[in-house]
């Protein structure tokens, strides 16, 4: 199984199985699914307290584990969802309860906002106490991340959801810098130049969405979204290559250096997703193809989580360069 080096020297492996199951997949399926999936040779599972069933994967991995894969082959990531920004150790602990985990090995912010909602809303449903980000109350929570690697509770601490100018001021400021980065990452949409600035600060992209989020919540679909499997380029190459379209968006991503997170609870699909980052690569000619269907079509928009008085949810993702919604921060003294 190929990886990716966080900055500690750990290796994360190079496809992992998402378990958001879009409120359409039950936690008894999911789970079963990640039982299955580490027999068949998954060690990545990426989970969230937000997605209701942490508690049931943790039975899966139990039992995985008590059939003999160690702890330490194992790569489990968790978040802190939105209205825990204040208690992150507690959420951290929880999480484990239900893991039935002494550690994660990474655990992330799942938004840079502290703006919750509740689940199955529709889009045009409001915090009525969202705010922008703001620099000083996230760095409040980070540093609460942070307790959790000297606790010994996550061995790495990461990001989620955010954009070029948070992640300077982040980085700038914290003290344990973020090993990983999650973030929409398909072909119809690269985020070039985020994708390029996680790389070159040493952080581990990893990629959710990687073949266009077909499952994803019906209130995350509008009329403009594109389908990256049925895209001419994609569709030839699979052909091809004898593969389903999905595989050829895997590998893309995993070739380009993310780590892709591919949501399935059927085993053909998650043991081909699994397979598809151990045969060849994709050629270079068919690298430089994909490069050039880049569509910009962000499918996760995060609407839930504007704050009263944003324009639209471009201000989520600082279209312009600068974080929308609130003055920038002074330096550090």
């Amino acid at each position: 199984m190929p990886s990716q080096t966080t900055f500690t020297g750990a290796k994360i492996p190079s496809v992992g199985l998402g378990t958001f199951g879009s409120d359409k997949y039950s936690p008894k399926e999911i789970a079963q699914a990640v039982e299955d999936a580490i027999q068949q040779g998954y060690r990545h599972v990426d989970c969230a307290s937000v997605y209701g069933n942490e508690a049931e994967i943790g039975v899966a991995l139990r039992s995985a584990m008590s059939a003999g894969v160690k702890r330490d082959e194992l790569w489990i990531t968790s978040k802190v969802w939105n209205n825990m920004h204040g208690q992150v150790v507690r959420s951290c602990q929880k999480t484990l309860e239900d893991l039935q985990l002494d550690y994660v090995d990474l655990f992330l912010v799942h938004w840079p906002f502290p703006n919750h909602h509740e689940k199955g809303v529709s889009v045009n449903s409001r915090d009525p106490h969202a705010v922008p980000y703001i620099h000083e109350n996230f760095m409040r929570t980070w540093r609460q991340m942070e307790q959790l690697v000297e606790m010994g509770l996550a061995r790495h601490i990461g990001v989620s959801n955010v954009t070029i100018p948070k992640l300077k001021l982040i980085l700038r400021d914290a003290k344990i810098k973020p090993a990983a980065c999650e973030m929409e990452l398909h072909p119809h949409f690269q985020q070039p130049e985020l994708f390029d600035f996680v790389k070159a600060s040493g952080i581990v992209p990893i990629g959710y969405s990687p073949i266009g989020s077909p499952s994803r919540p019906e209130r995350d679909r509008t009329a403009g979204d594109t389908v990256d499997t049925t895209d001419p380029v994609i569709v030839d190459i699979a052909k091809r290559l004898n593969v389903h379209p999905a595989l050829v968006c895997i590998k893309w991503a995993a070739q380009k250096g993310a780590v892709p997170i591919p949501f399935s609870v059927k085993p053909a699909q998650y043991l081909e997703n699994l397979r598809c980052v151990t045969t060849a690569p994709l050629s270079d000619a068919d690298m430089l193809a994909i490069s050039k269907i880049d569509k910009n079509c962000r499918l996760i928009k995060g609407q839930v989580f504007l704050w009263p008085g944003a324009k639209d949810w471009q201000d989520l993702w600082d279209m312009d360069g600068e974080i929308a919604g609130n003055s920038p921060p002074a330096e550090r003294g």
